[in-house]
């Protein structure tokens, strides 16, 4: 069956209202534009970002529940601790994001191909560059390990996605990424598709509408940008 979706200006970073968004498949609003700045950041703060494989044209999602972690939900269970303290890892906030967006984007056992194409690399690097976009980096020694990238949008960031090298460091960056929000924030973090991995670990599922609401809530609550200053991140043992 045919799809037919908006096709977005070149010129004009606005995109359709939510409820155009398609059920089948879920959450698809529109195609084309760009991948600016500006328009990336028109996109995460309606509750929109770019999904598209590189056979794909440009493609836009909203979809109609959002695997969000409440604040408190990420915690230092016991295997953690013990992976924290058998690999003698360390974190870090905003030191290697251009890396960790390569390793991210590195194909996977199950996954072959890769949606972070070197277009997108290089459009979050721009947001990095411009403090929306930042990363949370697990090191053993000096090797990345495992880490996260994703968009703050006011105090809520949005999670792009995640790697780990060893066992659950892309766990341990989650947990790492939610204690170092809580320094200065609720700490909600949206990781956009709801699946078995992120339900287990105790995100929940959102409906849209819930989420645009914390969203908004979220967007007039900023995070001081010193917050996000490059360097080391200590996760307390006692997390937990």
């Amino acid at each position: 069956m045919a799809i037919y979706l908006p096709e977005l200006s070149a010129h004009d970073v606005s995109f359709p209202p939510l409820h155009r968004a398609l059920s089948n498949p879920d959450g698809l609003l529109a195609m084309g534009g760009d991948l600016s700045p500006s328009r990336l950041i028109s996109a995460y703060s309606q509750a929109i970002f770019p999904w598209f494989s590189e056979s794909d044209p440009l493609l836009w999602w909203s979809p109609s529940q959002r695997a969000i972690f409440a604040p408190d939900t990420l915690k230092l269970n016991r295997t953690l601790k013990k992976q924290l303290k058998r690999y003698q890892l360390h974190f870090s906030v905003n030191t290697a994001f251009a890396q960790v967006m390569a390793h991210c984007a590195a194909p996977r056992a199950k996954q072959p191909g890769t949606w972070i194409l070197p277009e997108m690399q290089q459009a979050y690097q721009q947001l990095h560059l411009q403090g929306h976009a930042h990363s949370i980096e697990v090191w053993q020694q000096d090797t990345l390990v495992g880490g996260l990238y994703g968009v703050l949008v006011g105090n809520l960031f949005c999670g792009e996605s995640m790697f780990n090298l060893l066992p659950d460091t892309a766990k341990l960056a989650l947990v790492a990424l939610q204690y170092h929000l809580q320094q200065v924030a609720p700490g909600w973090i949206d990781c956009q598709m709801p699946n078995p991995f992120l339900l287990q670990l105790g995100a929940q599922s959102l409906p849209r509408a819930d989420y645009v609401s914390l969203l908004h809530r979220s967007a007039a609550q900023q995070i001081p940008a010193s917050h996000w200053q490059a360097g080391s991140l200590i996760l307390e043992l006692t997390n937990a």
